[in-house]
């Protein structure tokens, strides 16, 4: 690909750098076009707004200055934004509760009080005793922007590995706290993204692995290289040991696990988003005195499937896979004899989707999804099956933690209109309760949830869950509000979310259809979605508005869509295609630009989910949907509310900065063209309490205003 100059573009920019920007006057920038046009394999495609992908740049810091100010001129003329605030705030001052999990003869769990930015980690001896704080993210800094992004508690119960990111940042860097005293040892390790921490045994140290020192921008610099290592407590990062890399292969990753009983630690090898990865191990020898220069034992290395490390029981592994099983299944290798043919299968494929399995008790615990909802099912070691656990109702399980020789297991369940809860089941006994169920301020009773099917474009079967008040009248006159994802293999299934009940109060009503691209039915229907077949997901999603629209749910001009990342994508897609089809589009941190997402930080890694324009084949389906190029001047498109962060460094805000920029110079409608940029947050992972409530009113405010909505409290 080479860059060259073509025909003069527009050249004008409405906001000198140094001008202060008056919110009562200011406007929405006319953002300058320059001369910039890509050859993909002799097409020429013009990328006007190129200068939006420097983040720092002084331009662009006036630019996002500019739009911001635009956007909150208009945001803070709704007379219902403040209400709306008020009411999530209300609604949101909940406790919410973590899954525990014990370890080292303690139990541990997050807990929020209700409006606290960040969740605060709990320890406690027993279930009955008081628990004390162990780790208050909150207490890092003063606006809540550094959350805790990850933790790994010794085997001995002695010490907390934990990693920490500022302003929603991919980037982690590691700590060791005393448990016991809540203090903070010398440790500091940097340059962990995608890592966890694994503790040997004998919690001298633990697994990490890290990217190389950056050279570049850490904010949109390419992430290559990462590498396995072993820190011991009270060493310096420096001196730890280099265990793996595989320098022939950039673009592999790797992550260690070390088994329950000490003997061995798992390395699986991903490349970037695909499901399939590599199986290789060490066998640590003596738990006490693990061997960490144990050889390096290649166990699967044909990439030809998804492996997932469930436990072990001695030198037997097991294993979730989809090799030969689209929709899951459990087998057991002998690593003594590790050929294919000796491989057993402990829980075949069936026709719900095994999504995970946890052992607990010498019980495999499964979860299945039963068109999109869960179901938890037992198994014996060698699969025979052994009941299944109630679940409240169509909902989703998550988070199970237990022991594979203790009964006690934890499991958090949720559904649209039933809050997190947190249960507590005895597999020696069969007996389960509820262990931490929230109240909050909200009717629950007065609203209900259906799930429908509805056809595609080609005929494909599509579920969607649909929540509103009981009794809605469908006449084409109700908000709605349509939310999709469809991609990477993640399923959306039902989930609580405060930031959906003020929604539902005015009226309107909440839909999530389950578009290929997921993994609601499993590897199948997650390939229908991907590559060359991404036109499958927007198809999917125009079906469902269109579902909505033809059973009288609602009307164009009072129907929504949103999504984030690979869902604003989704958003950015379908609004270019069936612009007419919208009342309003909200699409969030999302990848705009399908020709150019992979030249920046991880962006590398979604080649496998969407292709590259490197490739000539690729190419030209990535150009007839990429939003950001399909964007037609003098069209009449929807309201549409962008929302990115300035330091998104995993879809970086250059695609929704650009996107934007186009989008707005090709309106030729009344309707509004805005976006909001957050700054000191990501790409939502750790984001505030207090930021997630003001984006929260923002969004349903704009849709309170473009929709014509009613207003809250009338």
């Amino acid at each position: 690909m080479r860059t060259l100059a073509v025909g003069a573009l527009t050249l004008t920019f409405a906001l000198p750098l140094a001008r202060t920007l008056d919110a009562q006057t200011c406007t929405v920038p006319v953002t300058k076009a320059v001369d910039v046009v890509d050859l993909h394999h002799g097409t020429a495609v013009a990328d006007p707004y190129r200068w939006l992908e420097d983040v720092d740049a002084a331009d662009t810091k006036a630019w996002i200055e500019a739009e911001n100010c635009a956007t909150f001129a208009f945001l803070e003329k709704i007379p219902e934004r403040e209400t709306l605030k008020r009411r999530l705030t209300e609604i949101w001052d909940y406790p919410k509760f973590g899954v525990p999990f014990k370890e080292g003869g303690r139990y541990f769990f997050s807990k929020n009080d209700g409006l606290q930015n960040q969740s605060v980690l709990y320890t406690q001896r027993t279930l009955a005793a008081d628990p004390a704080v162990l780790l208050d993210p909150n207490s890092l800094s003063e606006d809540g922007t550094v959350a805790l992004s990850g933790l790994a508690v010794s085997p001995d119960g002695k010490y907390l590995a934990y990693s920490t990111s500022a302003s929603g940042s991919d980037w982690q860097e590691f700590r060791v706290r005393e448990i016991e005293t809540g203090r903070d040892l010398p440790d500091h390790l940097r340059w962990v993204k995608f890592s966890g921490a694994s503790w040997t045994k004998d919690a001298r140290g633990f697994f990490y692995s890290r990217y190389p020192e950056p050279t570049a921008d850490t904010l949109v610099g390419v992430n290559r290289n990462q590498k396995l290592y072993y820190h011991t407590v009270g060493q310096p990062q420096s001196g730890d040991p280099l265990l793996f890399e595989q320098p022939e292969h950039p673009d592999r990753g790797v992550g260690a696990f070390v088994t329950d009983d000490g003997r061995y630690a798992i390395l699986s090898v991903w490349l970037g988003t695909d499901r399939r990865n590599r199986i290789y191990y060490k066998d640590l020898g003596d738990p006490t005195r693990p061997n960490l220069r144990a050889p390096i034992v290649t166990l699967l290395d044909e990439f030809d499937a998804g492996y997932t490390f469930i436990g072990n029981d001695g030198p037997v592994f097991y294993f979730w896979t989809d090799l030969d099983a689209p929709r899951g299944r459990l087998i057991a290798i002998d690593t003594r004899h590790p050929a294919r043919a000796r491989w057993r299968t402990i829980i075949p494929q069936g026709t719900d989707v095994l999504t995970s399995v946890a052992l607990v008790h010498r019980t495999f615990v499964a979860e299945y999804l039963q068109d999109a909802h869960s179901a938890l099912r037992l198994f014996a070691m060698d699969g025979a099956p052994k009941g299944e656990i109630p679940l409240p109702t169509l909902g989703s399980v998550g988070g199970i933690s237990g022991k594979p020789d203790e009964p006690e297991m934890f499991y958090a369940f949720t559904s649209y209109l039933y809050p997190t809860t947190i249960f507590r089941h005895d597999l020696a006994t069969g007996t389960g309760a509820v262990f931490k169920q929230p109240a909050l301020d909200f009717d629950i009773d007065a609203y209900e949830t259906t799930q429908v099917f509805y056809q595609s474009k080609d005929g494909t079967r599509v579920p969607m869950f649909i929540t509103h008040k009981k009794g809605l009248a469908r006449n084409g006159s109700n908000p709605t509000y349509l939310y999709g994802y469809g991609g990477f293999n993640i399923s959306l299934t039902p989930g609580f979310s405060p930031s959906v009940l003020p929604w539902l109060e005015m009226g309107g009503v909440y839909a999530v259809p389950n578009l290929r691209g997921g993994a609601e039915y499993g590897e199948e229907w997650h390939q229908a979605g991907m590559l060359d077949k991404k036109q499958n997901v927007f198809d999917d999603f125009i079906a469902a508005a269109e579902y909505l629209l033809g059973q009288g749910y609602t009307s164009t001009p009072k129907l929504a869509i949103g999504g984030g990342s690979n869902g604003g994508l989704l958003v950015g897609a379908v609004m270019t295609q069936r612009p007419e089809l919208f009342g309003a589009a909200m699409p969030a941190v999302g990848v705009m630009d399908m020709l150019r997402f992979h030249r920046f930080t991880i962006g590398w890694a979604w080649v496998t989910e969407y292709g590259s324009a490197d490739s000539v084949q690729q190419f030209p389906y990535l150009l007839k949907y990429s939003p950001y190029h399909n964007l037609k001047p003098g069209t009449k498109y929807p309201a549409t509310l962008a929302t990115t962060a300035d330091h998104d460094d995993r879809v970086v805000p250059g695609h929704s900065f650009k996107f934007a920029a186009r989008l707005q110079a090709a309106q030729a409608g009344p309707a509004p063209v805005l976006i909001r940029i957050e700054t000191k947050a990501g790409h939502g992972a750790g984001k505030p309490t207090s930021k997630i409530i003001e984006e929260q009113a923002d969004r349903w405010a704009f849709l309170v205003e473009v929709l014509g909505m009613r207003r809250p409290g009338t």
